[in-house]
């Protein structure tokens, strides 16, 4: 999807996925233009007044101010600075502590395990190995680096560590028995430098820092037994240049990555900056010329003027969307959820793996394509983030590897994705014995015929061209992937005795049973065939196999249920404690059975109720894919109630999550979660807070993107929906369930009435091209239209370690 360019004169971007640092004069171009726009004050919803204005974006120009959409004073300062994350204890896991990144360099920060000093992780998102003969798991895993220890005098006695979302900068102080050190460190958006500034007491001149590389083998190593002829990378080789300090990390397929990193005093002899930098080349030997060459640039340039580009793009990333809700402490979560989410993601860095940029000891070293990457990226969307939609372009670029994961017989007109994969979508070797699981093949075991992974990755990519209506991504990408990933079904489909069509036993994640008709692939195969016959008729392509998917839609095998709903597949119940709803896909995230009917409906209560009543496997992304399937029957209370337990049962201190390992998606789930809750956009209606509980009195949005590609913004007071504005940006149909009590009139961008008419289900269709609004009210009513945080219920403790 075309996009603007960055306006920051730091973006040049390097072909290993890196950009190059900013020159000091560059750095100050940017910084300069930060700031000098609009502010316009006013109190918050129901509450006392909000923070002074800054730096906020002029409203776009209209001939009637009723209409326009403007922000009270700074709400997303407001917002953000009651979300940041605090410490007054410290951390002693990754679970625990502050964490820094851009996609591509990481950082979580901790006390280092029985020592008295802080650790700086430094971790990267395109650091792997090269031996696919050993698979994604081993041979082709991610490799830890290494880690900074900040090392005192004295003995650490107390700390006071703020994480600033606004800014992604950690702020604050250590305190020892020989002093103080003030601390402040980020990891630069574009420049991919991290800076971290210690500012000592005279007791503490002497602290220091020392990095410790890590031995490069996949972190699975210390959780399944080695393959056969598989060992470890030789250790790294540090070396000195001059200021600069490398260690050089060899691999034994070829290539290296290098972690550069430089220690420079300030002006005034009181502060010192460490500049640190990661290289990754394969299968040549550049990484190390071009990290030391970063971090020369990066550390000619003073912290606070390096800074300046970086939090003017956090600025801007935020200031995207607005969410205020009630709960504070689910409101806080949701904006670190997006602060996560930028950390970890970017368009031109690798699919986020199972824990994103911060590698640590994992059994799941590379990326999951069962699951973890689908969840990982549901929040971009209604966030109105696309510019953090790597998957879309990962499929399209690395396609031919697609083709390659299926078996050989079916490489002309097939296409897969195995269960794990490296940064280039490639799975090496594929057994089941820990080196990672190819694309299976239909009615055989081995391999585990895991099948139907590209069609869910695919609808990631639709839900991009959906809430984009961006023909390029239909065209280019998801047109001609899926009907490649539906072929590979077609190949295995035959007819019963019935007459419909029946797939072989396959398998679905991670049940460990296989079945015939397996829920997880007729759910998949079904809105695939759904999808492809709509894309081609959007696209105007008359495709041969059109009729092919016509006819599967007409006799494909229903979906097997038993008493108890869904079941596994054709004589496999659900009948044991599961974590995954890969039996449940048509109802969410597919969207192709809603509750239609008081049937259907009874059928997905009936479903959801059996699945989570079995404990002992559900873990937390149960219980926000059960929080969504309520959201979509409308049961707000229901939702609510599944996000905390998400809450108290599993999500740590500093709002990250583990399953034997670091694993991200959850948390990240559990914003779309929320979304679900505030919008739902699915069916071509966009349904405005269908599912919120009744202590959310109060909420507000601001250019949630919706399927259609509208930009909404909503507010609620009192319990009752107050008003509705709707931006079209690509002129597609706009029908709306605004919630709006009574007679309503709908009035354009400058103020005039715009006719509309009735759709079903109290919903209201209006014509809109592109560019146009819409702002619905009840009938004379001229609500305040500003966009300010709502009070909360009742006080909740701050993210992190507070006191």
């Amino acid at each position: 999807m075309a996009t603007a360019p960055d306006p920051s004169p730091v973006g040049a971007e390097r072909a290993s996925g890196g950009v190059v640092p900013p020159s000091r004069r560059s750095v100050l171009v940017a910084g300069a233009t930060v700031g000098g726009a609009l502010t316009v004050g006013g109190p918050a919803v129901g509450g006392p007044a909000a923070a002074p204005a800054v730096a906020l974006p002029a409203p776009a120009p209209t001939a009637d101010a009723t209409t326009t959409v403007t922000a009270s004073g700074d709400s997303w300062r407001t917002v953000l600075d009651d979300a940041d994350l605090v410490w007054q204890k410290m951390p002693t896991t990754w679970y625990e502590g502050p964490y820094l990144g851009n996609g591509h360099l990481g950082s979580g920060i901790y006390a280092e395990p029985g020592r008295g000093a802080v650790r700086f992780n430094v971790q990267h998102s395109e650091v792997q190995d090269h031996r696919p003969e050993f698979g994604s798991l081993f041979g082709l895993a991610r490799l830890p680096i290494g880690h900074f220890t900040l090392e005192p005098v004295g003995t650490i006695t107390g700390l006071d560590w703020r994480l600033r979302l606004h800014d992604a900068e950690l702020t604050g102080t250590l305190t020892t028995t020989a002093g103080t050190v003030r601390l402040r460190a980020f990891i630069h958006t574009t420049a991919s430098v991290m800076a971290v500034e210690i500012t000592p007491s005279e007791g503490e001149k002497n602290i220091r820092w020392v990095f410790h590389p890590a031995e490069a083998i996949s972190p699975r190593a210390a959780f399944k037994p080695l393959p056969d002829g598989y060992r470890g990378n030789p250790p790294a080789v540090v070396e000195t240049h001059g200021e600069l300090t490398a260690a050089v990390q060899p691999l034994l397929a070829g290539g290296q990555h290098v972690t550069a990193w430089r220690e420079h005093a300030d002006r005034r002899g009181t502060g010192r900056t460490l500049y640190v930098r990661v290289e990754h080349s394969f299968p040549g030997t550049t990484a190390r010329d071009r990290a030391l060459r970063a971090v020369r640039t990066a550390s000619a340039v003073p912290y606070d003027v390096l800074a300046r580009p970086h939090r003017a793009w956090w600025d801007r990333f935020y200031r995207k969307s607005f969410l205020s809700l009630p709960d504070a402490r689910l409101q806080r979560f949701y904006w670190i959820q997006l602060y996560k989410a930028a950390s970890a993601a970017r368009r031109d860095a690798p699919a986020m793996a199972t824990c994103g940029p911060w590698l640590e000891p994992t059994p799941w070293p590379n990326t999951w394509w069962n699951l973890n990457v689908q969840l990982e990226y549901w929040l971009i969307h209604g966030s109105n983030h696309l510019e953090l939609d790597a998957v879309t372009r990962a499929l399209s670029e690395f396609r031919s590897q697609l083709t390659a994961e299926v078996a050989a017989p079916y490489r002309a007109d097939s296409a897969g994705i195995p269960r794990t994969t490296d940064t280039r979508l490639v799975n090496g070797g594929a057994t089941p014995t820990g080196n990672g699981y190819g694309v299976g093949i239909p009615g055989e075991n081995p391999p585990t015929p895991e099948v139907g992974n590209l069609v869910w990755a695919l609808h990631n990519v639709w839900l991009s061209y959906r809430h984009t209506m961006d023909r390029s991504i239909l065209r280019d990408t998801l047109f001609p992937l899926l009907r490649k990933a539906v072929n590979y079904y077609l190949h295995f489909l035959s007819p019963g005795p019935d007459g419909k069509l029946h797939l072989p036993a396959t398998f679905s994640p991670e049940y460990g049973v296989d079945a015939p008709d397996c829920n997880y692939d007729l759910m998949l195969l079904r809105w695939g065939c759904r999808t492809l016959l709509d894309s081609a008729a959007e696209l105007g392509v008359p495709d041969p196999l059109a009729p092919r998917w016509q006819d599967v839609l007409a006799r494909l095998a229903s979906y097997p249920v038993d008493a108890n709903g869904y079941m596994i597949g054709a004589g496999v119940p659900f009948a044991k404690s599961h974590r995954h709803y890969s039996h449940l896909l048509a109802v969410y995230p597919l969207y192709e059975v809603t509750g239609r009917s008081p049937e259907e409906r009874a059928l997905i209560e009936k479903s959801l109720d059996h699945w989570v009543s079995f404990e002992g496997a559900l873990q937390g992304y149960t219980f926000t894919g059960a929080a969504s399937m309520s959201a979509l029957l409308g049961k707000g209370e229901d939702a609510l109630g599944y996000l905390g337990e998400l809450m108290s049962r599993f999500i740590q201190a500093n709002t990250m999550y583990k399953e034997s390992g670091p694993v991200i998606e959850t948390p990240l789930s559990a914003s779309q979660s929320v979304h679900d809750m505030v919008c739902q956009s699915w069916g071509g209606v966009i349904r405005v807070f269908p599912a919120l509980p009744a202590a959310w009195r109060e909420l507000v949005v601001h250019d949630f993107r919706t399927q259609g590609a509208f930009l909404l913004s909503a507010v609620r007071e009192n319990g009752r929906t107050r008003w509705v504005r709707l931006r079209s940006e690509a002129g597609a149909p706009c029908v709306v369930r605004h919630g709006i009590e009574g007679p309503v009139e709908v009035r354009d961008g400058h103020g005039r009435r715009l006719r509309w008419e009735p759709a079903d289900d109290g919903a209201i269709r209006v014509r809109l091209r592109k560019g146009e609004s819409a702002l619905i009210t009840a009938r004379g009513d001229r609500p305040d239209l500003r966009i300010r945080p709502v009070r909360p219920n009742a006080p909740a403790p701050r993210w992190g370690l507070p006191a």
